[in-house]
């Protein structure tokens, strides 16, 4: 090993504090900047993959068949900006039930299936990727997409279409999966005929690839062009690559901004820690300095042993963080590639290596500017002839100065003389003050995101009511498929419910999947029959509907259908027509497909889904469990059954995204508490002397703790001052990117989750830690015999 490496070693085991401090500091930046990485990636990369591979479709547009023929949409391919189309392809809505070998119980009420009849998978614009079996050959076979909610569980059964004449069988033949989601099925262009009522016309599908297509701006201008190609009003509605892409982001989109957060913490206390470390070893290693250099090294030798000194600590922690944030990575991205049939993991070797090199490369530098500003260009002769005679440096009359009015307040000697100490080395404070200020600014963002997170959940839950009525699923023999569920006869249930002692008030729903124009796959209306006022959902902007004919949804919808608040949306179920106005946006983020709620008076009477779920609300003192109970035995003939209450527990995000933030602000503190460790330690080295003389005029070992710990108040105070707002911002900055991320918007309400109390203590969050960082030192020095201090130099 040669001389360099030996003091580099000497000083790493020397300095171990301070070596674990910059290597938990490097592994929290690493790790929260590799999982942020990661899922940046993996968000991305899987539906662009798949996109590019497919030759997905930026604008898949259907057009009314009634106002134009083949040949003039066939003539759209030409429009201004298209690179590549393909079409026309006849497209069918139908409603079909699941027949035998389908691996369904008979009777479900399957979800409407938008039909295309194409002749092959490959076409040049979305090629469909086969997942299993084969592409349809002759009329009555059907490939399904595998995004399709009642998606079969095996090949070669039938579906059954038994409102159309002759009720129409298909044969199930394959699985695919469109990245574009272009249709829910797809058959032979013969079948389409088929599966057409009679005296309606089957619609078209045209499909298109641009030349601009990156942003919502350029694809309005290609609607725009593909509008005016065709003949007048034919074209019933479009659906945009975007959107898609969009709705397949939003999974793993919700932890990028909260990552990016954290990454950007633990990356700033790393820098910090390492910059102080290396600062103070130079501080308290002048003669040392002096004695390298007169051995023959030179300033660049000297520099170098120094900046190895914070970076091999550095790269443990770095490599550590690198394994942990792959790790946590993993579970995360876990159905990603099973979701658009592609073989990536979620791990990026390249996101690994840039955030390791980063990371390293940050330490490096910030350490390498604390050695050369002093280490570097420190004399020979001064770094040997250092003293202890008093200067008149500016920073010495500042210290005279806070000496003297920390010496004229009514304090305990003791206090006031810690108070002052600060201000001998205000840089060196300055760094504490930023490591408290930091771990303040940590604590304060994680209650803030926990208290989101509680909003969120309980928006999740809507607790709408004390029971709950629900169908009972009955056991089927052993080794088959749970047998379907009796329905709901609603006048016999709300009679028990009026019957019943201590019914307050109750409220029933119904749903059913239904076609959007404009929107891809089905979309599922809520159907309420009472008063919906206490449904427990969220607002986030607009007002709950007042009765028949208006209509909520979340943003999920807002955006995918193109609608406003005010906007009329007219939604297609069964061969009715249902026009509603939006009045509001709701905070609804379990939904994985697009949502409706609305009254269902909305419906023509006597169409509205029959309500298959009841809330009830409760008198005050009646028992739940006796209610519940009495409610279950009254419905038993209707095979009805009652509960108290809805669902609850935290979801799967959700309690990640707690987890993570627990872990990671722990980590945080840990890091900030260190920071304060490191800056007391260099401090008692300095004044070991200075103690030793108190000593021996008498201070006792308490006194000296209480020194100890009065030098860090001021500083942990007016960091924890700062860190407050600090925190306040960095959150209300991140949870609306998380929700834009995500597709969703959060009120104000979901922000605002700090009281005053809280507030109260977080802002003197800062105290405790300092006070904490600086114990172990404080009692170290406490212990310290008074005449091995007397003899330091």
């Amino acid at each position: 090993m040669s001389a360099l490496g030996r003091v580099v070693r000497a000083g790493v085991r020397r300095r171990r504090t301070q070596s674990v401090a910059v290597g938990l500091a490097a592994l929290v930046a690493t790790t929260c900047s590799v999982l942020g990485g990661s899922l940046l990636v993996a968000s991305q990369d899987p539906f662009d993959q798949a996109f590019d591979h497919q030759h997905g479709a930026h604008l898949t547009a259907r057009f009314d068949g009634a106002r134009a023929s083949a040949d003039q949409l066939a003539a759209t391919a030409h429009a201004p900006g298209v690179a590549a189309a393909a079409g026309p392809y006849r497209t069918v809505t139908v409603d079909p039930e699941p027949g035998p070998g389908l691996g369904m119980p008979p009777g479900v009420t399957m979800g409407p299936m938008t039909v295309a009849g194409r002749g092959s998978a490959t076409v040049g614009v979305d090629n469909i990727t086969l997942v299993q079996g084969s592409w349809p050959q002759q009329p009555g076979e059907v490939v399904v997409d595998a995004g399709y909610h009642d998606q079969p569980r095996g090949l070669g059964g039938s579906l059954r279409v038994p409102g159309l004449p002759g009720a129409p069988t298909l044969k199930v033949v394959g699985l695919a999966r469109s990245v574009s989601r272009t249709a829910d099925a797809w058959v032979t262009p013969e079948t389409v005929a088929a599966l057409t009522a009679p005296g309606s016309t089957p619609g078209y599908q045209m499909l298109y690839r641009f030349s601009d297509a990156g942003s919502a701006d350029a694809m309005a201008a290609d609607r725009a062009a593909v509008t005016a190609a065709a003949p007048a009003g034919a074209l019933t509605g479009a659906q945009s690559w975007l959107t898609a892409k969009q709705g397949s982001d939003r999974n793993t989109a919700l932890f990028l901004p909260f990552m990016v957060a954290f990454g950007l913490l633990g990356m700033a206390m790393s820098v910090l820690v390492a910059g102080n470390v290396v600062a103070g070893a130079v501080g308290t290693a002048t003669r040392r300095i002096g004695v390298l250099k007169a051995l023959g090294c030179t300033p660049a030798q000297v520099v170098r042993a120094y900046v190895a000194q914070a970076l091999v600590p550095a790269a443990v922690g770095t490599l550590l963080g690198v394994v942990v944030g792959n790790a946590l990575t993993v579970p995360v991205l876990a159905t990603t590639g099973s979701l658009y049939g592609t073989d990536t993991s979620g791990l990026a070797p390249w996101v690994d290596v840039a955030v390791a090199g980063g990371t390293l490369a940050a330490v490096a530098l910030v350490a390498w500017a604390a050695a050369a500003a002093r280490a570097g260009r420190l004399r020979t002769v001064d770094a040997l002839a250092v003293g202890r005679t008093a200067g008149g440096t500016r920073r010495d009359v500042l210290a005279a100065r806070a000496a003297a009015v920390a010496a004229r307040l009514p304090l305990p000697r003791p206090l006031s003389f810690g108070l002052a100490q600060p201000f001998a080395r205000p840089a060196r404070a300055a760094g504490m003050l930023a490591a408290v200020l930091f771990g303040t600014a940590a604590a304060v963002f994680a209650v803030g995101m926990g208290g989101t997170m509680s909003w969120v959940q309980e928006a999740k839950t809507r607790d709408a009511g004390d029971v709950a009525v629900h169908p009972v699923r009955p056991d089927g023999p052993p080794g088959t498929a749970p047998a379907s569920p009796v329905p709901a006869n609603r006048a016999v249930v709300t009679a028990a419910l009026d019957a019943q002692p201590g019914t307050a008030g109750y409220l029933g729903n119904g749903t059913e999947d239904v076609t959007v124009p404009g929107v891809a796959g089905a979309t599922t209306v809520t159907a309420f029959d009472g008063d919906s006022s206490r449904a427990g959902y969220k607002m986030v902007s607009g007002r709950w509907y007042r009765g028949p004919g208006e209509a909520v949804a979340p943003s999920t919808f807002l955006t995918e259908a193109s609608v406003n608040l005010g906007d009329q949306v007219t939604f297609t179920t069964h061969g009715r027509a249902v026009t509603v106005r939006i009045v509001g946006e709701v905070f609804d983020p379990h939904v994985q497909t697009n949502e409706l709620l609305t009254d269902a008076g909305s419906y023509p009477p006597g169409t509205a889904p029959t309500p298959d779920f009841w809330f009830v609300k409760l008198k005050p003192g009646t028992d739940r469990a006796g209610y519940a109970a009495a409610l279950t035995a009254a419905l038993a003939p209707a095979h009805m059954t009652a509960d108290t209450g809805g669902p609850h527990g935290s979801s799967g995000s959700i309690a990640a995204l707690n987890s993570l933030t627990a872990t990671l602000t722990l980590l945080l503190l840990v890091v900030a508490g260190l920071g304060v460790f490191n800056t007391v330690v260099l401090e008692i080295r300095e004044r070991t002397r200075d103690t030793g003389v108190a000593k021996a005029l008498g201070m006792t070992p308490a006194q000296t703790v209480g020194v100890v710990l009065a030098s860090v108040l001021l500083t942990g105070a007016v960091g924890g001052a700062i860190g407050l707002p600090a925190g306040l911002l960095l959150h209300g900055l991140t949870v609306p990117a998380m929700g834009h991320s995500a597709g969703l918007n959060f009120p104000p309400a979901a922000l605002d989750v700090f009281g005053t109390p809280a507030l109260v203590l977080l802002g003197l969050g800062g105290v405790p830690i300092a006070l904490l960082g600086a114990l172990l030192p404080a009692v170290r020095a406490a212990r310290a015999r008074t005449v091995d201090a007397l003899r330091a130099e």
